[in-house]
């Protein structure tokens, strides 16, 4: 573990909120178009800003509330190269925007973190292609390379940490541990798991932490799992070994439908969060070090809320919800 990752507060102990699924809310409950499910480019407007603002202060007041820590992570998920160039971004534009984008969560953090709510601002990355399908695999040196830029900012801007989401490969996980590790930011990484709880590629997620690892020097603080519901991976957890230790953070799907059948579907499957927070709370009472929760696709404030009053609940000794 580095000194940067040492002084993470989620580290230390302690219950952290983080967010629901940004762009599915903003598409779904707002009835916005987001070309590309590209929440940054909101960002180019008062309007636009002045919705995501209200979007983190909902959770950030939830956690306050909670009495929990809470994670911004920065709305900037597809605010990189390839994805920036499709919405007609430069690489001064794009910079610009993820900087916004950064001050925005300060902001943020400025006006709701208290001392029993400490807030943590992170600069929140996206995969170079598709968080579903691994298509092209770069190079753990050509991902290095393609990601520093917007880790670069990030470091500027003054973030707590890095978060890379959706990863779907090993590779591009390790590109991104170096170029944060460059910049001495502790960083997390965030595997895409399919409904038979391994990565997109078939690699096993103990396998995949374990490669990350001895490639980068156990560089990650931790890892999370992401973008899949938790009956997809319930019985990876039932594995032995150093690396479930290392799984830190959930972010999953409202839905128990495939990652196919939700690029097809027309219509939004929130799932139960009544049920949703008590899956959480079954997890968090078996894997107690598992600290940071929120929820990826379909999720929303009634599912981290859920979350927060059963793990609350669980972690506390009190009854489950």
């Amino acid at each position: 573990m580095t000194r940067g990752n040492i002084r993470l507060p989620q580290m230390q102990g302690g219950l952290f909120l983080t967010d629901g699924g940004l762009e599915t809310t903003l598409i779904f409950h707002d009835g916005l178009e987001l070309p590309c499910f590209a929440a940054f480019d909101l960002l180019r407007t008062a309007d636009g800003r002045d919705r995501l603002h209200r979007y983190f202060t909902l959770y950030a007041r939830m956690a306050v509330g909670a009495g929990l820590g809470f994670i911004l992570e920065s709305p900037t998920w597809r605010a990189n190269a390839d994805w920036g160039k499709r919405l007609g971004y430069d690489a001064g534009a794009l910079a610009d925007a993820n900087r916004v984008a950064i001050a925005l969560m300060h902001e943020v953090r400025d006006a709701s973190a208290t001392s029993t709510s400490p807030m943590v601002v992170s600069g929140n990355i996206g995969p170079r292609g598709d968080g579903y399908d691994p298509g092209a695999i770069m190079t753990p040196d050509e991902a290095h390379a393609y990601h520093a830029a917007q880790i670069g900012v990030f470091a500027g801007a003054g973030v707590d940490m890095v978060s890379a989401f959706t990863m779907t490969n090993v590779d591009e996980a390790m590109g991104v541990v170096r170029a944060a590790q460059d910049v001495d930011l502790p960083v997390v990484i965030a595997f895409t798991l399919e409904t038979d709880g391994r990565l997109p590629t078939g690699q096993a997620l103990d396998d995949a932490i374990a490669a990350v690892d001895q490639a980068t020097g156990n560089g990650p603080a931790y890892y999370m799992i992401n973008c899949a519901h938790p009956s997809h991976f319930r019985h990876v957890l039932d594995g032995e070994g150093r690396w479930i230790g290392r799984i830190r953070g959930l972010r999953a799907n409202a839905s128990k439908r495939s990652h196919a059948e939700l690029d097809s579907a027309p219509d939004l499957d929130d799932g139960d969060p009544a049920e949703f927070g008590r899956d959480y709370g079954a997890i968090i009472r078996r894997f107690p070090w598992i600290k940071v929760l929120g929820g990826c696709c379909g999720t929303d404030h009634r599912h981290v809320d859920a979350i927060a009053t059963c793990c609350r609940a669980g972690v506390g000794g009190g009854a489950a919800c």
